[in-house]
């Protein structure tokens, strides 16, 4: 198989969360050309797609150490330096692969970046470099819509949406960003009740989308426990999506429900726990509970799945030392 074929087969695999077949086909490859500096590159993208971070660390300095400029190796560790919460370093990364090698996807890439580290402007800036020349870029587009929103420039953002929908009617995405923009003045009750007429059509019930919409707009009426119900049908319809999880999760937390917070919470904080917020509402759910310890062995369980996340560390020490200072000394026997 040509270098091509091969890199749109693994792209392919990747994007349908086939990670299990990408890395064997990146593997076969590997045995046959083991000094591959793509295929090195972009099994250290797919460990970092699986929270694998160290793993892609390792070989993206084996790239770089004989390529301290390779652009693809660079790119990578941009995008480990984004999961590891150090933005600035990433930007760092990606303009040194865009010098190298002054791609779009390392614009885009740039304009995140900057987006993490909340200079908004700068980020639109970087995103215009490339819609001058290809002003129905996709995801140049989104990019663009979701930083106006970010920056609370409500109406560009719509319009963004709007147009992004004239080129791809039928993403469900932004179908529901178009909604939820066009709805925001309106009354909360209102918006519910158009949203489940909606929902209710046969050609809309499995909308994972709607679904995470109404949820929200249902938990902004202060109906929560019904927003709780929507975002597990919402979960259900997109499993592989953590943000529905997540927020059924602080609906029950906000219902005094431990137990199924705890269920929801701790399946996305095993996912990414650097998640600071799942984090500590799952710590509060066990204190409620009364059950910190189970709480503990979870941090532990949780960092020798993911070593790289050292702001455990910090945590376990902390909850050592509440429950050694809860714990009854022994009292010596009289002799």
């Amino acid at each position: 198989m040509d270098r091509e074929k091969l890199t749109d087969r693994i792209r392919s695999l990747k994007v349908g969360r086939r990670y299990s077949e990408a890395e064997e086909e990146i593997r076969l490859e590997l045995q046959k050309n083991p000094e591959q500096s793509f295929l090195k590159t972009s099994l250290a993208d797919l460990y970092l797609r699986q929270g694998r971070l160290i793993e892609a660390r390792i070989l993206v300095d084996e790239v770089l150490a004989q390529d301290p400029q390779h652009p693809e190796a660079l790119s990578v560790l941009g995008d480990l330096f984004i999961k590891q919460s150090s933005p600035q370093k990433a930007l760092d990364c990606y303009r040194q692969a865009f010098a190298r090698d002054p791609k779009p996807y390392l614009v885009l890439k740039t304009a995140r970046a900057f987006k993490e580290m909340k200079l908004f402007d700068d980020a639109l800036q970087e995103l215009e470099k490339v819609l001058v020349l290809e002003p129905k870029n996709l995801p140049f587009l989104k990019e663009k819509a979701s930083i106006l929103n970010r920056m609370k420039r409500f109406d560009q953002a719509l319009e963004t949406f709007e147009r992004i929908k004239e080129m791809s009617p039928d993403d469900t995405f932004v179908q529901k960003e178009i909604l939820r923009l066009r709805s925001r003045r309106r009354p909360e009750t209102q918006v519910v009740k158009e949203l489940q007429a909606v929902i209710g059509m046969e050609s809309k019930k499995d909308d994972a989308q709607l679904h995470g919409l109404l949820a929200q707009r249902l938990k902004g009426a202060g109906m929560v426990r019904e927003a709780a119900v929507e975002y597990k049908r919402a979960s259900n319809l997109e499993p592989r999506n953590p943000y529905f999880l997540k927020q059924q999760g602080f609906c029950h937390y906000r219902q005094k429900e431990y137990d199924e917070a705890i269920h929801c919470l701790k399946e996305a904080f095993q996912k990414d726990p650097s998640d600071y917020v799942v984090r500590k509402t799952l710590e509060k759910s066990y204190e409620a509970r009364g059950d910190i310890g189970t709480y503990l062995t979870l941090l532990e369980e949780t960092l020798l799945q993911h070593p790289d996340q050292k702001s455990l560390l910090g945590t376990i020490r902390r909850i050592r030392t509440k429950l050694n200072a809860s714990s009854p000394r022994s009292v010596p026997k009289d002799s």
